[in-house]
């Protein structure tokens, strides 16, 4: 069973996201952190490694490899050898290295933005200078300017950094828009750092994932591509991640960024993670379904309001809401007042925009948009 009813109570449990408004009546929404369960075996796997009664120092372990190798091959088609993978504790860390792996390349990361709010954090992070190229909308879907980051991406630019899938707005980049990117970043003998942690939640069914690592080889020698299954599987807090470095001299940069400032993996997270990559099942299908029909009503309620738009979610749990038309100086803090706690759109290189996170119980949010719809009756005056 994908989602429980009634909601899960998650108060008391010292969650990140609802702490952050305990002792008001405001629904988080915010953080991308889902309100449904983690995945019933991935549990099952985590209190068999409890059944053990040392909890030590672990090193990666030889089955899990050959699990995220297994699932990269079954579900994108992309070969890779096990020598390429370095296992990390989290994605942030992994783009953060990544980065310092190029900074000999070039001066510049060239990064299409609305972003994942941590992205825009890495180049003052690295020492290199950020060049934002602004996502534009084209016939109700966000999209890259090519012709922006072809005038972008040159002789200074060490490497391009972008979410695929792509976060905050929901976008799944499609091959043509992947090859298009990838022949830029290979003219300029620059290289592409992916987060790709969202890719296993693909909600429109007439979108598949491509990861752009497993374009070709003029690309794949120059990427790093970093994946996770937390975020699908919802165990954000047992948090793992692997970064696919097919170049043997990128791959010694990037491990000798991060020496001494890794710390040791939790027994408990590889058992997590090798569960999730091991799944051949049809549980992450049905939650996709689940969360297709959160975005399906989600996206309806706003197209019957004024003065706030939104493009179709095409994969993560994630929706991007334009309220730029409210006119409001701080449109999360204005929002919260009517019981909604939605994550600032500044944080994510797009004011004026909110970003609402979908991945809960029905009923959950069914009230939340109640009171968006009331939110926004108020906000833009109607009585």
């Amino acid at each position: 069973m994908i989602a429980h009813e009634p909601p899960i109570d998650r108060r008391g449990t010292s969650s990140m996201k609802w702490e952050k408004y305990a002792g008001r009546d405001v629904l988080p929404l915010w953080v991308a952190d889902m309100d449904l369960p983690t995945a019933p075996f991935v549990v099952d796997a985590v209190r068999e490694r409890l059944g053990h009664p040392i909890l030590g120092y672990t090193e990666v372990p030889r089955e899990l490899g050959a699990a995220f190798i297994g699932w990269l091959e079954h579900n994108y088609r992309w070969q890779v050898d096990e020598e390429w993978l370095v296992w990390l504790p989290g994605v942030v860390p992994g783009f953060n290295l990544a980065a310092r792996a190029y900074v000999s390349a070039g001066r510049e990361l060239v990064i299409p933005a609305p972003v994942y709010g941590p992205i825009l954090d890495v180049p003052a992070q690295t020492g290199l200078d950020g060049v934002i190229s602004p996502l534009v909308r084209n016939d109700g879907r966000w999209e890259m300017d090519f012709d922006d980051l072809g005038a972008k991406i040159g002789s200074a630019t060490a490497a391009v950094l972008f979410c695929n899938p792509q976060n905050p707005t929901g976008r799944v980049y499609d091959r043509a828009e992947l090859e298009a990117l990838a022949e830029l970043v290979v003219d300029a003998d620059a290289a592409v750092i992916s987060d790709e942690i969202h890719c296993p939640i693909i909600l429109d069914p007439e979108k598949r994932h491509v990861a752009i690592g497993g374009l070709g080889p003029a690309i794949e020698s120059r990427s790093i591509s970093l994946f996770a299954p937390t975020k699908a599987y919802n165990f954000p807090g047992l948090s793992t991640a692997v970064a696919v470095i097919p170049d043997a001299e990128t791959r010694e940069r990037f491990e000798d960024a991060g020496a001494g400032l890794m710390p040791s993996y939790s027994p408990l997270a590889f058992a997590a993670v090798t569960a999730a990559f091991e799944d051949r099942s049809s549980w992450l299908a049905e939650q996709n379904r689940y969360l297709a029909g959160n975005a399906a009503l989600l996206e309806q309620a706003v197209a019957g309001l004024e003065g706030v738009h939104t493009t179709h979610v095409e994969g993560t749990y994630l929706a991007w809401l334009d309220v730029s038309a409210l006119g409001l100086d701080d449109p999360a803090t204005a929002f919260e007042r009517y019981g909604l706690g939605l994550h600032a759109g500044e944080e994510f290189g797009g004011p004026g925009f909110l970003r609402f996170n979908f991945g809960c119980a029905r009923s959950m949010l069914n009230a939340a948009i109640d009171r968006l719809v009331h939110a926004v009756h108020k906000l833009d005056g109607s009585p």
